[in-house]
């Protein structure tokens, strides 16, 4: 047989595509290093990073020469200005704010400036170019991303000249050949350094201008220092330097304004960088090739930068939402433990006494169901332990069986999925409140009873308890508890308040059975069958509520492998019963209120929000890299800091050990990528429509920290409350009829064919009702379904007189009697492929398994329906499990093949 969640051949579950995922996830980084790349840091050209190197290699013809070196043909010579003549440079640009208004100061007066610009602004810039280029004005290159030239190898020199060119080809169809190195000055500052940067440029054709004038602009002194530093002394020429972009360049603007009347005043001439010395035009039109590249590296910039500024507006909007809904969710939270402070001291009702029925759907756990049957029996409050055994194929039932508890009833059936054996006990129950676990969970001695309370209020459908961790033993489940304190029963508190609570967890909770046959009982149409059925209370207006005192201790998974698979379920199932519901949103009245609150409070916080929030974490990566490290770690710390407020305003509401948040910075950086990894790919699988099989946890048996008084009950023998005898004094051959009633048969005949299986969706007659069956053709072997029942005692009601016992029902006595030994079956064996036709939707002839009946309680209506469950004859071992979720419907699996 093959193993429990494992399709062998065609019939394994498809993997998602995670390489179209990571294929995402590289286009997204390139798009944010270029735009990073694109933006760099840039400082003013006087703060020149590297220090001063001698100058003893620079001839003394260019340190006395002009401020334009040109050494593109073997030789160095440098070129000066005429005097009153001057070329106005600007620097650092283009800028959209300031550049446009400098072209508007220099038009208005006729002047000419040479303007040399980044790459990185250019690229996203392009118009800005073209303007200048329009205006009669020049270009020059001034690096892509403002680095020292002196301190960078060749290779990159040649990337950030040649990457400049391709963005000034692409924008304006023309090339330069005119360079400013970043923070140059003067030509009589030339080291050897930059001499040698000076060399390079002209290897590669390309001439170096430096400036003669410093307008200091970038010191912000003020308007009237800036054209006192620009004025050129005793009517010499010169290139000014100003800058166009950097900062607040409204004194700049201001500047020009004044500088450029009063050197005409003077008689100077304006002019460009290369007419002023006497070269060819710096503009040169670009080859075709040049010009394609630069058209490419400017769309892809420009993608870039709208990517990133739509990407840090939707980072601002979830920012907000998150911390809104943490401060609302911390909020509420105290105002629901306030009132259930006024609720403990101040029942508004009289306290429940009547018996639960407590429903245990189990699936191979015999890890764990020995100390879950024990620690109910031991509950406070009159409790029917009714444990369904879902084709458990490594003794579950027999451990059950073997307690011999009084009051425990253990009902067998075919592997049919959780699903199936919930609604199977839910037909067995004897009584109006139903309580149902989990296989791995252990209940508290009072958890029963709070459970119940809540049900004194007519209109309440549901209670959902608190679920804790059992097993806080390693990290993996150490980190679950936090999750469990601050996510889960925060929400819970947030939900319980405003009426709306999506999921009464698997683990712990209650329900109404009038309210569970409403809406037709648990469904198997999601993989999250909890999440369902709460949905279902909600919109057919039932009150759920939540009883935080109410605790039941679960084994949680303590692998990230086996997290995995259960989260997966999880998201998935989630999903299902959103879609499934999504109908509910558009009614009206309470339903609709519980649908409009609820399901969009799960589809946006629990499935949208956190599908983009790992944008956070590559924010986080993108700042460190490409922006302002300390303000991004700031940033950061905040967020971590309002985490930890909320988890410690949750651990104290819970009444938890708080030692255990130092773990909460690393949950960060590992466990939430998990969980964003999980939903992603239920989102995947929903999408491509991919069904998911059943995949059982692994469970240990591990309870450490369960209170030492309930772990005790749990291991120990039950509370003598749970099992109390009905008459001492009765003889052991007491006949049968005076045993308690038991309308339930004792065996449930099962007939089979192609190994499918299906519960049948029926009435529950009353009394006198005939009990149906349909006979089926049924392949060879045996294949008998056997309900064990042992009698509960008596509960205070209203006499009925009992039906005779059949004769192959074990008889029920008030006292312990000698057990009726019942021949073993042989194990359930998985048909071979051969017999299993393709399932499609809904497909597969079932198998008629005539289920017990029960007579109707007073005021239950007479005849209601519970839905039958098919078992997946395309999964092998799947079942009622614990925190398992439950089965889906197949839709285009594979039949398993057993080995």
């Amino acid at each position: 047989m093959s193993r429990p969640g494992r399709k062998p051949g065609r019939g394994r579950v498809p993997k998602p595509k995670w390489v179209l995922l990571a294929v995402a996830v590289a286009m997204m980084g390139s798009i944010l290093a270029l735009n990073g790349w694109v933006n760099p840091k840039v400082s003013a050209d006087a703060e020149r990073q590297a220090p001063r190197a001698p100058v003893d290699k620079v001839p003394v013809s260019v340190l006395d020469g002009g401020s334009v070196v040109d050494a593109t043909h073997g030789q160095v010579h440098s070129i000066g200005y005429p005097s009153k003549t001057v070329a106005l440079t600007f620097d650092d640009g283009p800028d959209p704010q300031w550049t446009p208004q400098i072209l508007d100061v220099l038009q208005r007066y006729e002047v000419p400036g040479t303007f040399f610009v980044l790459g990185s602004l250019g690229a996203q810039h392009p118009d800005l170019l073209r303007e200048i280029v329009d205006s009669g004005s020049e270009i020059g290159i001034h690096t892509f991303t403002h680095p020292d030239l002196t301190t960078v190898s060749q290779d990159r020199l040649a990337r950030e000249i040649d990457q400049t060119q391709l963005v000034i080809a692409g924008a304006t169809g023309q090339v330069s050949y005119l360079v400013r190195p970043p923070y140059s000055s003067e030509v009589l500052a030339l080291d050897n350094n930059q001499y040698s940067v000076v060399r390079e440029l002209g290897d590669r054709g390309l001439v170096a201008a430096f400036t003669d004038i410093d307008s200091r602009d970038w010191e912000r002194k003020g308007v009237d220092s800036i054209v006192a530093a620009a004025t050129p002394a005793n009517g010499a020429g010169g290139a000014i330097l100003m800058h166009d972009a950097g900062g607040d360049r409204s004194e700049t603007v201001a500047a020009l304004e004044r500088l450029i009347p009063e050197l005409k005043a003077q008689g100077y001439t304006f002019t460009t960088v290369t007419k002023g010395v006497g070269l060819p035009p710096a503009d040169q039109a670009a080859s075709t090739s040049d010009h394609n590249l630069g058209l490419g590296l400017v769309t892809g910039v420009s993608v870039a930068t709208w990517f990133v500024r739509v990407f840090e507006i939707a980072l601002l909007v979830l920012g907000l939402l998150v911390i809104a809904r943490l401060v609302l969710v911390l909020v509420v939270a105290v105002v629901h433990r306030r009132r259930a402070r006024r609720a403990e001291t101040h029942p508004p009702m009289a306290p429940v006494t009547e018996p639960v029925s407590v429903i245990i759907p189990a699936y191979n756990e015999k890890e764990c169901i020995a100390a879950t049957v024990r620690a109910v029996a031991a509950s406070d409050h009159p409790v029917e332990i009714i444990v369904v055994d879902d084709g458990s194929t490594d003794g579950t039932a027999d451990i059950v069986d073997a307690l011999d508890i009084p009051g425990v009833r253990l009902i067998r059936q075919v592997n049919a999925g959780k699903p199936a054996a919930l609604n199977n006990g839910v037909r067995a129950a004897s009584h109006e409140i139903v309580v149902m676990l989990d296989g791995d969970t252990i209940f508290e001695v009072d958890t029963a009873r709070l459970l119940a309370q809540p049900f004194a209020d007519p209109s309440v459908g549901a209670v959902a308890g608190n679920a804790k961790v059992a097993n806080r033993t390693s990290l993996v489940t150490r980190w679950q508890h936090i999750e469990y304190v601050i996510g889960f029963n925060l929400d819970r508190r947030m939900q319980d308040v405003f009426g709306c609570i999506t999921t009464v967890p698997g683990a712990v909770g209650a329900f109404r059975r009038t309210a569970l046959l409403t809406v037709g009982g648990v469904s198997d149409d999601t993989l999250a069958e909890d999440t369902d059925l709460t949905m279902a209370l909600g919109i057919a207006g039932k009150r759920v509520v939540y009883e935080e005192r109410a605790r039941a201790w679960t084994e949680a998974p303590s692998t990230f492998g086996q997290l995995w698979r259960q989260r997966y379920r999880w998201s998935y199932g989630t999903i299902q019963s959103l879609w499934k519901h999504r109908g509910a949103l558009r009614t009206r009245g309470p339903g609709g209120r519980y649908a409009r609150r609820g399901l969009l409070n799960l589809g946006i916080f629990q499935v949208l929000l956190p599908l983009i929030a790992p944008l956070i974490d590559i924010l986080l990566v993108y700042g460190l890299i490409f922006d302002d490290t300390v303000r991004t770690l700031v940033l950061w710390g905040a967020v971590l800091a309002i985490q930890t407020v909320a988890g410690i305003v949750a651990f104290r509401l819970e009444r938890e050990k708080m030692a255990i948040l130092w773990l909460l910075p690393l949950q960060q950086f590992a466990y939430r990528q998990l969980m964003y990894a999980v939903l992603i790919q239920s989102v995947s699988a929903a999408l491509t429509g991919i069904r998911l099989g059943w995949q059982k946890l692994r469970r240990i048996g591990r309870f450490e920290n369960v209170p030492p008084q309930d772990r005790d009950r749990a291991l120990s023998a039950p509370a003598a409350h749970a099992s109390p005898d009905p008459d001492p004094e009765a003889p052991s051959s007491a006949p049968a009829a005076h045993a308690p009633r038991s309308p339930h048969p004792a065996q449930v005949p099962v007939s089979a064919r192609a190994g499918q299986v299906r519960v049948p969706r029926r009435p529950m007659p009353g009394p006198s009702a005939p009990e149906p069956r349909r006979q089926v053709a049924s392949t060879p072997g045996p294949t008998p379904v056997r309900a064990t029942r042992v009698a509960a005692p008596p509960v205070p009601a209203p006499p009925v007189p009992a039906p005779p016992v059949p004769a192959a029902r074990v008889p029920a006595a008030p006292v312990p009697t000698p057990r009726v030994p019942v021949a073993p079956e042989p194990p359930l064996r998985r048909p071979t492929p051969a017999r299993l036709p393709r399932p499609r939707h809904d497909a597969g002839e079932p198998l008629t398994v005539a289920m017990p009946t029960v007579a109707p309680s007073p005021g239950e209506p007479p005849t209601t329906q519970l839905p039958s469950v098919t078992p997946r004859p395309d999964v092998a071992g799947g079942g009622a499990g614990t925190g398992d979720r439950g089965l889906p419907r197949p839709r285009r699996a594979t039949p398993a093949r057993p080995r």
